[in-house]
């Protein structure tokens, strides 16, 4: 099983945490506030530790559970204590109205961790297709893109242990399109499909 660090205290690092917790990986939290990190991580149980904000994460897949415009700001401060990591970003950039990305250019906020992230460690896009309620209670495929095969692959055996299926959509730079994807799930939630209760995934089909 997998050693994970929880950067966030907030409902996906809950979530998130729950199911690590079930598949039988090592847990840590980590938050601005200490309190509600050690709240967290009586909550999920399970052996789960605290660390203190802006030190080594014990995890070796750390899962920033931040909004957006909160995640490079975080692994910046951090720095130098994520060497070595794998860094999973999960965050929608989406603007105020939810119909395009926050950012104008062929980016994506994974891309841009790559960018302030120390030496050795690796950036992974996962999780931002799926919605909360769904990950709760769900079992939704989950995409995921990055340029380091080692990494990937312990992020894929992660999400196995969720009891959920991974699909690698490539390299880093398709985040962007993951996070458009992101968007396109908000866009049937509130048009074709109409509620919050459902996954993109993928079906195959032979001849």
């Amino acid at each position: 099983m997998s050693s994970i660090t929880l950067i966030g205290t907030g409902n996906m690092a809950r979530t998130i945490g729950t199911l690590a917790v079930a598949g039988g990986n090592t847990v840590e939290v980590m938050g601005r506030d200490q309190a509600k990190a050690e709240d967290l991580a009586k909550a999920l149980g399970g052996g789960t530790t605290t660390g203190k904000w802006a030190a080594v994460p014990a995890g070796d897949i750390v899962i920033t559970a931040l909004l957006y415009d909160g995640v490079v700001p975080v692994v910046a401060e951090y720095g130098d204590a994520l060497a070595g990591k794998v860094i999973v970003d999960i965050s929608n950039p989406f603007n105020a109205t939810f119909d395009g990305l926050a950012h104008s250019e062929e980016t994506s906020v994974a891309q841009e961790v790559a960018k302030v992230a120390p030496a050795g460690a690796s950036v992974v896009k996962a999780f931002n297709t799926i919605f909360r309620n769904v990950l709760e209670k769900g079992r939704p495929d989950v995409f995921f893109a990055g340029d380091n095969a080692q990494a990937k692959a312990g992020v894929a055996a992660f999400i196995e242990s969720l009891g959920l299926r991974p699909l690698d959509v490539g390299g880093l730079k398709m985040a962007h399109w993951l996070e458009g994807a992101g968007l396109v799930t908000m866009g049937l939630a509130g048009n074709g499909v109409g509620h919050f209760d459902f996954a993109l995934g993928v079906d195959e089909f032979t001849a």
